[in-house]
Parts: C-alpha cells; structure tokens; sequence
C-alpha cells in the first residue's frame, strides 16, 4: 500500500512538464524516508544503491513524474485519487506514476542488498516535452550507464525496440490576391500537393523489426481572411522514423519530393533497438515476457545504451481522459521488476 499511497499524493499534486517541482519534492522525500540517500537536479531525483561499486555494470531504472495537461473531456476531477472498481483514477495514475512508484518500490528492496551489478533510480522530468532538463540533464552527473530499465505503460511487456520521432515544420508558398478576381497563386493548393505525398509516399526500405517509416500530417494553418488568396501555408508532419534510415536521410528524401520548406525541430531522435542477446533481453526471455516494437517514444531516444521499456499500465490509456491504472497492475508490476532484478546478471 506504501507504492500507492504515494501514486496518491503524486496524482493530487500538479506536475506538468516544467512545472515538476513539488513533486520532485515528494519523491525525494520518500526516499529519505526509506533511508536512500537521494540526489536532487532541478526537478529530477536519482540515487545510487548503497553497495555502488565503479567496478560493477550499471542498470538504470528511469521513469518521468510530468504530466500532459487533462482534456476537456475530463469527467472526474483529475487532481482528486479515485478508488473505485479496482481501479485508481487520476491523471498521470498511468503515464508514468504507477511505473514511478513501481520502479521506487523495486528499487528500495535491492538499495542496501549486494548485488553483481549496480543499480542507480533516476525519476525525471520534461519526458512528455522532450526537454533538454529531465533525462538528459541528469545522464551527464551519472557514472557510466551500461543499460536501463524505462518505466512506461506497456503492460509490463518489454519493447526491445522503439521507433524514432521527428517534427516537421513545414511552409508553402505563394502570392496572396483577392478571391474574387482569382488573383495570386494559392498556397493551400501547393500545400495540398505536398499533403497528398506525404499521406500516399512510402520509403523504400522496410525495416525487419519496425516495418515502414510513418508520416502524418497533423496541423495546418492559413489565411488570414475569406477574400484574400493566402501567400503562405503552414502545416505539422509528425514522422515516426525506423532503423531503416537515419533521420537526416528521411528529411533529404521528403525535400527531394515536396515544393514546401522543411524544417525539421530536431533530428537528434533516432530509433533504437536492444541486441535481442543482450542480457535485458535475455532475461525477460526466460520470464516469458512478452517482447514487442513500440510505436511511440520515450526518455528511451536520449539514451546511448541498450535499453527496454516496459512499465505499469497501457498506453492506450495514457493522455485519455479520466486516466486511471487498476490496482492491481501496480502490485503486479512491482513484483516482476523485483523478480526481472533478481534474475537479471550483467557480466
């Protein structure tokens, strides 16, 4: 009752990306409480196991503490735990908190046992902004990281793998004119070219673990009133890169194609994969858990060592309203990241 009665306080405490401050408080206050010799960076929280030998391999337990902001579809009160139906309402209860307090949970059993490896806690911030001072930022005061442990909602199933993530601005441009005289050169129309390859274009290479690269345009905005032809179109492309090409390559490729500007906000957020004879994959193997390709990414794209994710809760709930994880999944999970530690041997 101890991981849920701190999922309680985390949920009816706000916690949104960059904004993570009490929080960070609150776990940390935990763990001191635990008689963890926590470490505070701005909001992330870390600590080492006490038994912390250099000599020894590094595993990283990381999970995230923001939140989303709730929708407007939200029923219940997303601030206020709800138990009902063997269920805990409340938002960020599945996308991330109930990994956090699993991963917590986890790793406080182990903190004062001897281990062949090490084990360092670091619960981050700005994962759902993808900010430069969560992950990132507390990466470059850790030891050297040989490979981690990311707390996301997956069922507790492990993805060895994780598609990329790029964001493209892009610009089409024209000549405004007035509507009713059909002056100017419409931008939408050139926007909507581009649009159409975008939705109907596929990459060349299929990559065997991740299956096509995916493009899709989510946001568009032009003109500025009924009667004046628009000079200029702006719209979104979200891509979902595969190990199939670097992301520098995927953005040559679309301007090779589309008449509009392209400008990439980062191409630092690669796909990754983990050795399936990497000992993280072996050891979920011989506990039958399920292995699979994540569609969506995580604090996992920050990182340069092998990793997995796999967590509390289902990602299909995560950004939902009325966000809830059942009970149940939280006892569950920490019981198999305790026994998944336990089985788990870096040599």
């Amino acid at each position: 009752m101890e991981a849920l009665a701190l999922l309680k306080q985390l949920i009816a405490t706000p916690s949104f990306s960059r904004e993570e401050d009490k929080t960070a408080g609150i776990i940390a206050d935990f763990l001191s409480a635990k008689g963890v010799a926590a470490q505070r960076l701005q909001n992330n929280v870390y600590a080492r196991n006490l038994h912390f030998d250099p000599a020894r391999p590094t595993l990283l337990l990381n999970s995230h503490h923001d939140t989303v902001k709730p929708t407007a579809a939200y029923t219940l009160d997303p601030f206020t735990p709800l138990e009902k139906d063997g269920k805990l309402y409340g938002l960020g209860s599945n996308d991330a908190g109930a990994s956090v307090v699993a991963l917590i949970q986890a790793f406080c059993y182990y903190y004062d046992k001897k281990m062949n490896y090490n084990l360092i806690l670091a619960i981050t911030a700005e994962e759902e902004v993808t900010g430069d001072n969560g992950i990132a930022l507390v990466l470059q005061q850790l030891p050297a990281i040989d490979c981690a442990i990311v707390g996301e909602p997956t069922q507790m199933k492990a993805a060895i793998a994780e598609r990329g993530l790029m964001v493209l601005d892009c610009t089409a441009h024209g000549t405004p004119g007035h509507a009713a005289r059909s002056e100017g050169d419409n931008a939408l129309y050139h926007a909507i070219d581009d649009i159409n390859w975008f939705r109907n274009f596929h990459f060349p290479n299929t990559s065997p673990l991740m299956g096509e690269v995916k493009m899709t345009v989510t946001q568009i905005n032009a003109g500025t009133q009924h009667n004046v032809v628009p000079g200029e179109c702006r719209f979104v492309v979200d891509v979902r890169p595969t190990d199939g090409y670097a992301n520098t390559e995927i953005v040559d490729i679309i301007r090779q194609h589309v008449k509009c500007d392209v400008a990439p906000r980062s191409t630092k957020h690669r796909a990754s994969s983990t050795d399936e004879n990497h000992p993280l994959v072996q050891t979920a193997k011989a506990l039958h858990i399920p292995l699979f390709v994540s569609p969506t990414t995580s604090d996992r794209i920050r990182m340069t060592f092998p990793a997995i994710k796999m967590g509390v809760g289902d990602s299909a709930r995560s950004h939902q309203a009325d966000e809830f994880v059942y009970i149940k999944e939280i006892e569950e999970g920490i019981q198999q990241y305790i026994a998944f530690l336990k089985a788990f041997n870096h040599e």
